[in-house]
């Protein structure tokens, strides 16, 4: 981004702050807006202690001591165009400082920290969508204000499209115990599915549309979305036909012992320009080198899938399951190294202890890596992440636990702690331990 286009930026960010504080949405007399001005603003330090380790790779997280720092700022304007029609943007700005240059981990500490994060600020359009949305009646539900949601009433049937610049995680895959790391669990492992390769650039967004059919006990969506030119890139392929993410995910609504849950089925292909595990080792084998995915990346495809429950146990307990899967034949290409995972974990109110605003969680997460991406790495092989140089394979082994207390109205200070067993997949080193502290702004 050009100079002007920062100092642009920065000025939308500035003012639409200063709005957000002065300035009520637009509201009707029945609750529904005609737009909206939100923001958030979220901080994050985290600790890792010195941890054992007989040798360091190109790729492995530094045994060293290490400090690890990132803080966001986004604003959410929405407006209301026409019956079912609103358009949103979301300006925001990141900066951060990674452990290890965001090397050395399957399921990284910090879902807030960007694969192109630097010490200064960045400032870039995060968001900018169209939602269209047809009623088909049922009965009509009440749609509360939030981050690009104007609030309102819809039908309990309906269609919606999303179109737009976005990020495929706004539609898929969510979860209301364990979602947004911003507000609940940090680790990359537990804030969506571990092995869903989702689509996007560098940032976490992408370019693309999504279709919705939604009713009051169950759900089908499916999108197409922009990849990165390259492995883990921020420009994306416009060529949607040919370089894509597929995903369709359905959702069901249950009840055991009369708490409400949700089932959700997610399906993805992945269609790039992707190095092949199994290519990079047969050219190895016969030039007597190393390994090396960029050197023979090709068109290919990648397909995997995974099961998302949360389950309502009390009013004020709920707890989360994802596993997830895919081929573990090609490099990872958006997201983080990881082809399978387990994950689950509860998240208690802070009302049996008189702080209804407050949250404990706990959660695990197990992560896996495929025969094939096992056998490039142990010859040395590098991925975008991982490359110990080599490998006495274990599954990577996640703890996280964060305490977030409502420090005053529109402010939450989080405590969190993460141990990872296995860092990397290497029994040889680790244990790995990080402790973070989170501040989080909303109005």
């Amino acid at each position: 981004m050009s100079t002007q286009g920062r100092a642009r930026c920065r000025l939308v960010i500035l003012l639409t702050f200063a709005a957000a504080q002065i300035l009520p949405a637009d509201a009707a007399d029945d609750g529904s807006e005609s737009w909206q001005l939100k923001f958030q603003s979220t901080g994050v330090v985290q600790n890792k202690p010195a941890f054992s380790a007989p040798y360091t790779g190109t790729n492995s997280l530094l045994p060293d001591r290490e400090y690890s720092h990132s803080v966001t700022a986004t604003v959410y304007l929405g407006i209301r165009l026409w019956k079912g029609g609103e358009f949103y943007v979301n300006p925001e700005m990141a900066l951060g400082v990674p452990f290890s240059e965001l090397k050395g981990l399957g399921g990284y500490t910090n879902g807030e920290m960007a694969r192109t994060s630097g010490a200064d600020p960045t400032f870039y359009r995060a968001r900018l969508f169209l939602r269209q949305t047809w009623g088909f009646g049922g009965g009509s539900e009440a749609v509360e204000s939030d981050q690009n949601q104007l609030a309102g009433k819809a039908d309990a049937n309906r269609l919606v499209l999303t179109l737009g610049n976005l990020s495929a995680t706004d539609i898929f895959d969510r979860n209301k115990y364990s979602h947004e790391p911003r507000r609940a669990f940090m680790n990359w492992s537990l804030m969506t599915h571990g092995a869903w390769d989702y689509p996007a650039d560098a940032r976490g967004y992408t370019v693309g549309a999504a279709l919705e059919y939604v009713t009051p006990q169950w759900a089908l969506r499916a999108g197409r979305f922009e990849q990165p030119k390259e492995s883990n890139g921020l420009p994306l392929e416009s060529r949607i036909m040919t370089v894509y993410g597929d995903v369709m995910e359905v959702e069901r609504g249950y009840e055991v012992a009369g708490r409400k849950g949700r089932l959700k089925l997610l399906a993805f292909g992945n269609q790039a320009v992707m190095g092949k595990f199994s290519d990079a080792i047969a050219q190895a084998a016969a030039t007597g080198g190393t390994p090396d995915l960029t050197q023979v990346r090709a068109l290919h495809s990648k397909t995997g899938g995974g099961i998302n429950i949360e389950q309502d146990l009390r009013e004020d307990v709920g707890l989360f399951i994802r596993a997830s899967a895919h081929d573990g034949q090609t490099e990872t290409y958006a997201f983080t190294e990881i082809d399978r995972s387990v994950s689950g974990g509860v998240v208690v109110k802070g009302t049996q202890w008189k702080r209804a605003s407050d949250e404990l969680g706990i959660a695990v997460a197990v992560n896996g890596l495929s025969p094939s991406h096992r056998d490039y790495l142990a010859r040395g092989g590098l991925g975008f992440f991982l490359g110990d140089g080599r490998l006495n394979y274990r599954t990577e082994q996640i703890f996280e636990t964060y305490y977030s207390m409502k420090a005053a109205k529109n402010v939450w200070f989080t405590l969190d702690y993460q141990h990872v067993q296995n860092p990397a997949y290497n029994a040889d080193r680790g244990p790995a331990n990080f402790f973070g502290l989170r501040l989080h702004l909303e109005m």
